[in-house]
């Protein structure tokens, strides 16, 4: 009976580490990505370039055929506000 309270003890203290590295790794983390942020933040988008073109505007057909596509897909439950080319 003895080393069943001793394989429950080893147990129970297995469980706390592993609980507890995996808090530090999320603190860790959490404090990485606070601080990436903080001093590296992302780039605009290609708004802020004054020289980036605007974007290709698509052939009338190709928009219909899209957009017959994706009411046809869900069921006319959902339509294109706008189509581009990237």
């Amino acid at each position: 009976m003895d080393n069943f309270f001793m394989a429950l003890q080893l147990m129970g203290i297995g469980l706390a580490t592993v609980f507890s590295v995996l808090l530090l790794i999320i603190f860790l983390g959490n404090m990485l990505i606070k601080l990436i942020n903080k001093y590296a933040p992302e780039e605009e988008a290609h708004k802020s370039n004054a020289f980036s073109a605007a974007p290709n505007p698509v052939d009338a057909n190709v928009a219909q055929a899209i957009s017959m596509a994706i009411s046809k897909i869900t069921n006319g439950k959902s339509k294109a506000d706008k189509i581009e080319r990237i």
